[in-house]
Parts: structure tokens; sequence; C-alpha cells
């Protein structure tokens, strides 16, 4: 039985699991899932480290490598802005918070502080690297990656060995996820039984428009956006790509983590699509931290709902700030389960909502992830494949052959040889 199989198994018997536990018996089985998890997040921080560096020294041409950054942010940027309109459109369409009548204090939610867009933007550049790494700012780390790399093609011969050691970090980091992800089955299991034991489907009736538009968007941009970028932009035919994903799918949507996700991302890309391998880690890396679709459809949509829910009245200058602080906000959301709620606060903040309004969301949030994960790492494999195919390092046979490696089969066949 594949990876995928084993994962879809877990995550519906767990479900159904919970919900005959209930949310007292369902805390018990909890502490398994967050261990698999942990196990996923310890590699995440070495492993955008090393294939990031690896895939800017191995472009080589500095040229090259300006030209694959500005196309790929280029899309990324695109992407994520059709996508906020996208969620705001649905919004409107569904009015999912009308009629809610709120009050500004009816709810109590504890903010510390707002994250501020300036703040965020001038912190890329890291004091310490070393501090990155220990922290696990992946935004950080990421901008020390790409100069890093960009030093190691600079020195020429001298910075291969710099080169060499990375290589061979980069491939470890990857056997030590296919051990982890042999536990994956079983995480799942223990996550999807707490989530549906602890809230069953009283959540999920209360908030059903808002999960409704939220998918809708998602689905729209799904057709729409991802659809014709690969038929249009890349020339290729569309379900040879969904297949070719199916294992990272089926990870995304049961672990909720754009970064936990990334070498089963990184695999399929690679082994199923036929994107080089240079493309692949140098663009997803990147997408996993600044490309967010998912994220950007649910912060539209969320602004919306939170406005309506109090009564406010959004108009189009409000809805064009919302375009633009959620794009820009996307770019600092952690590609980790709830990453999305810290970023809303931005959104809300910019335009005078009530940031008491993100406690209503919480609770659907995670209903919500299983779906924008999906998008976001989806986002992530268009962008590669068709920079890859505008950069000529596309393999089209392999990519319409219908063969595809499972990532637990890929593992496997590594640890034989």
């Amino acid at each position: 039985m594949k990876l995928w199989q084993k994962m879809l198994i877990g995550l519906g018997v767990g479900t159904a699991v919970g919900m005959l536990l209930g949310p007292t018996s369902a805390q018990y089985v909890k502490p398994v899932g967050t261990v698999f998890l942990s196990l996923l997040n310890m590699l995440v921080v070495l492993l955008v480290f090393s294939s990031m560096t690896v895939g800017v020294a191995s472009i080589g041409d500095v040229k090259k490598l300006g030209r694959v950054g500005l196309k790929t942010l280029a899309m990324y940027a695109g992407t994520t802005v059709v996508a906020i309109a996208i969620g705001l459109v649905m919004a409107k369409l569904f009015n999912p918070g009308m009629g809610m009548g709120l009050e500004h204090d009816a709810i109590q939610i504890s903010i510390d502080e707002t994250p501020q867009l300036i703040t965020m933007f001038m912190s890329l550049v890291p004091n310490n690297p070393i501090g990155s790494l220990a922290s696990g700012n992946i935004l950080q780390v990421i901008v020390f990656s790409i100069f890093l790399g960009l030093g190691i093609t600079f020195a020429g011969e001298k910075g291969k060995p710099m080169l060499h050691v990375l290589e061979s970090l980069s491939e470890v980091m990857f056997s030590m996820t296919g051990i982890v992800m042999k536990l994956a089955p079983y995480g799942i299991f223990a996550i999807m039984a707490w989530v549906s034991g602890t809230f069953g489907f009283t959540v999920l009736y209360k908030l059903l428009k808002l999960v409704c538009a939220y998918y809708a968007g998602c689905l729209i941009h799904l057709v729409l956006v991802y659809g014709g970028l690969l038929m249009l932009v890349s020339k290729v035919r569309v379900m040879p790509f969904f297949k070719g994903m199916t294992d990272s799918i089926a990870l995304a949507a049961s672990t909720t983590s754009s970064s936990a996700t990334l070498p089963a991302t990184i695999h399929c890309v690679e082994e199923n699509l036929g994107v080089s391998k240079n493309i692949a880690s140098f663009v997803l890396p990147l997408g996993s931290t600044v490309n967010m679709n998912g994220t950007a459809i649910f912060q539209g949509i969320a602004a919306v709902f939170i406005a309506q829910a109090y009564g406010i009245d959004l108009g189009f200058q409000e809805l064009i700030l919302i375009v633009v602080t959620a794009t820009l906000s996307a770019v600092g959301c952690a590609g980790i389960p709830g990453g999305a709620l810290i970023t809303l606060s931005i959104v809300l903040g910019s335009v005078g909502l009530p940031l008491e309004g993100i406690a209503i969301v919480a609770g659907i949030d995670r209903l919500r992830d299983i779906g924008g994960t999906v998008m976001n790492v989806l986002g992530d494999a268009v962008v590669a494949l068709c920079v890859s195919k505008s950069e000529k390092e596309f393999d089209e046979e392999r990519y319409n052959s219908g063969v595809y490696v499972s990532y637990e089969e890929s593992n496997f066949q590594e640890s034989q040889a």
C-alpha cells in the first residue's frame, strides 16, 4: 500500500475514532500527533537552509539566477493578489457574517502586539544567521541561504568544497525525512482524532457559510489560476500534474503545514513532474514561506466576514487596502498550522477592524487549513513547473509518462542503495 493511501486511511479512521471518543478522551491521543509534527518541524530549518543554498549555487550563472528569481517572485506575487481578490468576491457573494450583530467587546482575545509590516521587512536580514537557524526564523534563513549561495558561486573553485558539504547535508536531511515519514499514518491518525474529538461538527455548523465560501474560492483559484497557468503558460496537460502531486497533497491536507510538506513536494515536483533539481531547490523552499495562496484567500474572506459580523461597511478603498496588506503579510506567514491567524491581525488592523474578530474564525481554522495548505503547496509546484519550462529545464516526457514514484518508494530505494 502506498504512503498516500496509508495517510488517507489514517485521516479517515482518526476522524471517526475522534468523534466516538469525544473531547475528553481525544486529548490522550494528541501527544502522538504532536510528536509527529515536531519530528517534521525538526527537519525543516536545515532542509530549507541546505536545499536553498544548493539551489542558488547550482544555478551557477548569476544572470540566470536573477532571471529565475524575478520570474518566481513575479508569479508568486501575481497569484497571491488574484487569490485575495477571489476571497473578497466569495465573501461578498456568500455574505457569511451578515446578521451576527456582534459588538466590539462581545468576544475577548489577547494579542500582545500586532505585527507591523515595516518591522517585518526590516527584520528579514539576520544579524546572526546562527541565531536565525537556532530560532527557526525561516525568512531570515532563506535570506542568508541566498547570500551564501551567491558567495559560493562567486568564490568559484574555492567555494565548491562548501557546496559539496551542503549537498551532502541536503541528502542526509531527505533521508531523515524518509525515516520520519514512515510514522506519518500514525501521526495523522492521532492529529485527526484529536481535532474531530475536540471540535466535532459544532463549529462547522455555526460557520458553515464561511467554510463553504472559502472552499468555493479555493476551487475557483485551483481551476482558473493554476489550471490556466499549466495550460496557457506551460502548455501542458492538467491531470498529470495532480496525479504526480498525490503524495504531497495527502501530506499537506493531513499535517496542514506547508513547511512540513516541503520534502514530499520537492520529491513530487522533481521525480514526477520532471522539474530540474536546481530549479526545484530554489523555487520550492522560497515558496513554502512566501507563497501562500490558500492563506491569501482566507485573509480576504475572513476580513470581510469579521466586518459583516460587527456590522462594519467596507468601501472600495478599504478593500484595495486589504488586497495590498494581505499580499505583503502573506510573505511573513509561517508555513505551519495556524500561521494565518497571526498575519490576519495585520490585515484587520490596516482597515480598523476589531482584532477580537480573530477569535471567531480561530475555531474553524483547522478545517480551513486543510484546503489552504493544499492550495499553498500546489501553488508552489505550479510556479516551479512554469519557471522550469521557461528555462528549458523541464522533462516533459517524464511529466506525461504516467509513471510516478511515491515518496515512500523513493526513500526505500535510496536506503537499499
